[in-house]
C-alpha cells in the first residue's frame, strides 16, 4: 500500500461479542441483530497510527468511518432473507460481523445453530497445503469432526470438479479452482445457518446453476439463509423476505419484490436527488410496505367466458417510478388490435402495450423498453426498441412527445402479471434511464378450460407417446 493511501483500522468494543443464542433468543429465531454498529479509523499516513498510539488518545490522527449504524433485525429459523444495497452500503461488513470475522463497535449479534459462511471463498486456505489437506482443515474450522469429513469427502471432491488437482498445492490452482473447492466444502457442511455473499457468481454457468440448486436444497431442508446479491432476480427467486441497506442503515424490510423495486429506484436516482429518494424510501417503509393483493377472477369468467375485457378494479398497488432525468412516462395501457382498452387478456391473442413519453430536455440515442413480470416480481421477458446505437432515435427535442407501442402475443397462462415501461437516452456522455416505471400496468390472463400448458408461459408443447408391445407386457405383469 502506498504511503499516500488512507489506511483503515477497525474500532472494536472490548465488552461486546457474538453471544451463544440459546440463552438469549427463543428456538424460532436463528439470527438476531440488535443495534449493530461498526466504525473504522482511517489514517492518511502510516506514521499517524504510531502517533495515535504515542499520544494515547489525547489527539486524533484519524477520521472515523461508520460502515454500520444501529442496524437491527431478526431472521426466523427456516427463513431466507436477502440483503440488498448499493456498493459501499455496509452489506459485507454486516455479514462479517454476523459470522464473527469482525468485532462490532457497538450492538449485539446472536446466532442459533451451526453457521457456514460463503464470503471471501478460499481466503482461509493454506497455499502450501494440497486441496485435500485444505478440505480437512477448512471443514474442521466449520465444526465438522474428522469422521464427518471422511463421510462427505467424496461428495466435496465431486462437487468441486477440479479432478487430479485435489492432491496438488493450492498455490498451483487458478482462482476459480480455489473458489470452487471452498464453496464445495462450505456447502457440504450441513449448516443450520448459511451466510452467502455474492458466492453464486463462482465458476461457469453450469457450476453456478449447480451451486444455486444446492442452496435451494439446503433451503428446502429447513436451513436459515442470509443472502447478499446485486441480482434482483436471484433475491426474488430465492428469498422469502428482503432488507434494503444504504449508508450503513436499514431503510426498510419487506417482500423481495417491493425491496428490489425500491433498491433499483435508489440505484438509478440522479446524484442530486439520491438523498431525497433515500429519505422517501425510509418514510415509506416506516408506514409499512405490504405485498400486492390480487383480486380474484370474477366467477362468471372462470369457465367458458374467455373474451378480453377491461376490469377497472385491476390496478397495481406496487407501481414505482424512478426519478425523472429528462422524460416522463404517462398513459400506460393495453389495447386490442382494434384499439379497445383491456387488462384481462385472452391467451393466444395479440395485443398492443402503449405508453406516452414526454421529454423535458433534448436528448440523443433514445430507445424504449417493456418487461413482463410475475406477481412475485420474476422477470419473464420483454423487449427494447433498439439494441445498437445506430438503431436508436438520433435526437428528441425539449417538449416533444412520443407515443410508444409494443405489439405482443399473449403466451402467458392464466394468472396475474405486471408490465414495466422505460425510456433510455443520452443527455450528456452516458446513456441512462430518463424515466422508468415498475409495475406500470397490471393484467390478468383469463383461464382456458382447454389449455394443457402448465406454469406461467405457454411454450406450445405438443404431447405424443408410443406404446410398444414390450411396454404393455411389463404393465400387464
Amino acid at each position: 500500500m502506498s504511503s499516500k493511501e488512507p489506511r483503515l483500522e477497525s474500532v472494536e468494543s472490548d465488552d461486546l461479542s457474538i453471544r451463544p443464542a440459546e440463552k438469549y433468543i427463543n428456538n424460532s429465531t436463528a439470527i438476531r441483530v440488535t443495534n449493530l454498529s461498526k466504525c473504522f479509523q482511517i489514517y492518511e499516513k502510516p506514521r499517524d497510527r504510531l502517533l495515535q498510539m504515542l499520544t494515547r488518545g489525547l489527539k486524533k490522527y484519524y477520521r472515523e468511518f461508520w460502515a454500520l449504524k444501529g442496524v437491527s433485525f431478526e431472521v426466523k429459523k427456516g427463513e431466507t432473507v436477502g440483503i440488498v444495497g448499493r456498493n459501499g452500503s455496509g452489506k459485507s461488513t454486516l455479514l462479517q460481523l454476523i459470522c464473527g470475522t469482525l468485532n462490532p463497535s457497538g450492538g449485539d449479534v446472536q446466532i442459533n445453530g451451526r453457521i457456514a459462511a460463503l464470503l471471501e471463498l478460499g481466503s482461509g486456505f493454506n497455499p502450501e497445503f494440497t486441496g485435500r489437506e485444505n478440505v480437512y482443515m477448512n471443514a474442521a474450522v466449520l465444526g465438522l469432526k474428522k469422521s464427518e469429513i471422511d463421510a462427505r469427502y467424496a461428495e466435496i471432491e465431486s462437487f468441486a470438479e477440479i479432478g487430479q488437482f485435489i492432491d496438488q498445492p493450492v498455490k498451483t490452482y487458478s482462482s476459480g479452482m480455489a473458489v470452487r473447492l471452498a464453496f464445495a466444502v462450505a456447502i457440504n457442511s450441513d449448516p443450520e445457518v448459511l451466510i452467502v455473499d455474492e458466492a453464486l457468481s463462482v465458476g461457469d454457468e453450469l457450476f453456478q446453476r449447480k451451486c444455486f440448486s444446492r442452496i435451494e436444497a439446503i433451503k428446502k431442508n429447513g436451513a436459515t439463509i442470509l443472502f447478499v446479491s446485486h441480482s434482483g432476480a436471484a433475491v426474488i427467486g430465492l428469498c422469502d423476505r428482503a432488507i434494503l441497506i444504504d449508508g450503513g442503515e436499514v431503510l426498510g424490510s419487506g417482500t423481495p419484490k417491493a425491496i428490489i423495486g425500491q433498491y433499483q429506484k435508489l440505484l438509478y436516482a440522479p446524484g442530486d436527488k439520491q438523498a431525497d429518494v433515500r429519505n422517501g424510501i425510509r418514510d415509506e417503509f416506516s408506514k409499512c410496505v405490504t405485498s400486492e393483493v390480487v383480486s380474484p377472477v370474477p366467477s362468471k369468467y372462470k369457465k367458458n367466458e374467455v373474451e378480453e375485457f377491461f376490469d377497472p378494479h385491476l390496478k397495481p398497488k406496487s407501481t414505482l417510478a424512478y426519478e425523472s432525468q429528462g422524460a416522463l412516462i404517462d398513459d400506460v395501457k393495453i389495447l386490442t388490435l382494434s384499439g379497445k382498452k383491456v387488462n384481462c387478456l385472452k391467451r393466444g391473442e395479440t395485443y398492443r402495450y402503449c405508453y406516452a413519453v414526454k421529454f423535458q430536455r433534448g436528448v440523443t440515442s433514445v430507445r424504449f423498453g417493456m418487461l413482463f413480470k410475475s406477481a412475485m416480481g420474476i422477470e419473464l421477458g420483454g423487449a427494447a426498441s433498439a439494441l445498437k446505437a445506430n438503431e436508436t432515435i438520433d435526437y428528441v427535442e425539449l417538449g416533444a412527445q412520443i407515443n410508444v407501442e409494443f405489439q405482443f402475443k399473449c403466451v402467458l397462462n392464466a394468472g396475474t402479471y405486471f408490465l414495466n415501461a422505460g425510456v433510455q437516452g443520452t443527455p450528456d456522455a452516458d446513456q441512462i434511464y430518463l424515466h422508468r416505471v415498475l409495475d406500470a400496468c397490471m393484467l390478468r390472463v383469463l383461464p382456458d378450460a382447454e389449455n394443457l400448458a402448465t406454469g406461467m408461459i405457454d411454450f406450445n408443447c405438443v404431447p405424443s407417446w408410443l406404446v410398444t408391445n414390450q411396454q404393455l407386457s411389463k404393465v400387464s405383469v
